[in-house]
C-alpha cells in the first residue's frame, strides 16, 4: 500500500530566507504558488520579444498614469507570489520599494504564453480571479490570440473574450485608450 506524500508548504518569508541563504538565487526562475516553489518555464525568443514590445506599448500608452512592472513579484497572500510577465500598477512614489504590489495595486495583469498556455489558463488565471485581479490579458503566441479576463470571482473570471489580430482593446482602468491586438502579438 502506497503512503500518500506529505508536502511541505512554504510562506513568502521562508522563500525569501532561502534566497538570502543562497539556496536559491535571484536569477533562479521560481514562483511561490499555493505554498509550493514552482520552476517557471524558460523564456523563448518570441516570448521575450512580446514582453519587450508590450513594455514599450504600455509605457507609451499608460506610463504617465500607471507604473509598468515587468516580470516582478505580486504578493497575493503569504503563500502565493507569482511573477506575471507585466502589470500596470497604481502609481506609488516609492515605486513599490516598501513592498511588492498587492492585488488592489494591479490595474492590469498580462501573462504571455509561448509554452506555458495550459499553466496560465488552468493555474494562474483562477489564482488571479480568486484574489480579485480586475483584469488579466493572456497573450497566446502559439494561437495568435489575446484573451481578456474580467469580472473575477471565487470560481474564476465570469467574462472571457478571445480577440484576434484585427481587433483593438482597452484596459478597464483606461477605457479611452486602446491598443491593437496585432501590435501586441507582433
Amino acid at each position: 500500500m502506497a503512503l500518500p506524500l506529505t508536502r511541505r508548504r512554504f510562506t513568502i518569508r521562508e522563500f525569501e530566507q532561502m534566497v538570502q541563504a543562497g539556496i536559491f538565487t535571484e536569477d533562479d526562475r521560481l514562483e511561490l504558488i499555493a505554498g509550493e516553489i514552482v520552476e517557471m518555464t524558460p523564456i523563448g525568443r518570441r516570448h521575450a520579444a512580446c514582453v519587450v514590445r508590450l513594455t514599450h506599448l504600455l509605457m507609451r500608452s499608460f506610463g504617465s498614469d500607471a507604473q509598468v512592472s515587468v516580470q516582478n513579484p505580486l504578493q497575493l497572500d503569504e503563500e502565493n507570489q507569482p511573477q506575471p510577465d507585466l502589470m500596470l500598477l497604481v502609481p506609488r512614489v516609492d515605486f513599490y520599494a516598501a513592498g511588492h504590489p498587492r492585488p488592489a495595486d494591479v490595474l492590469l495583469l498580462v501573462e504571455v504564453a509561448e509554452s506555458s498556455r495550459e499553466v496560465d489558463r488552468t493555474v494562474k488565471l483562477p489564482l488571479y480571479a480568486r484574489y480579485a485581479i480586475a483584469e488579466v490579458w493572456l497573450v497566446d503566441l502559439e494561437g495568435g490570440t489575446l484573451t481578456v479576463a474580467r469580472e473575477p470571482g471565487a470560481e474564476g473570471y465570469r467574462f472571457l473574450r478571445s480577440l484576434g489580430r484585427g481587433e483593438r482593446l482597452s484596459p478597464l482602468a483606461f477605457p479611452d485608450r486602446s491598443l491593437a491586438v496585432a501590435d501586441i502579438l507582433g
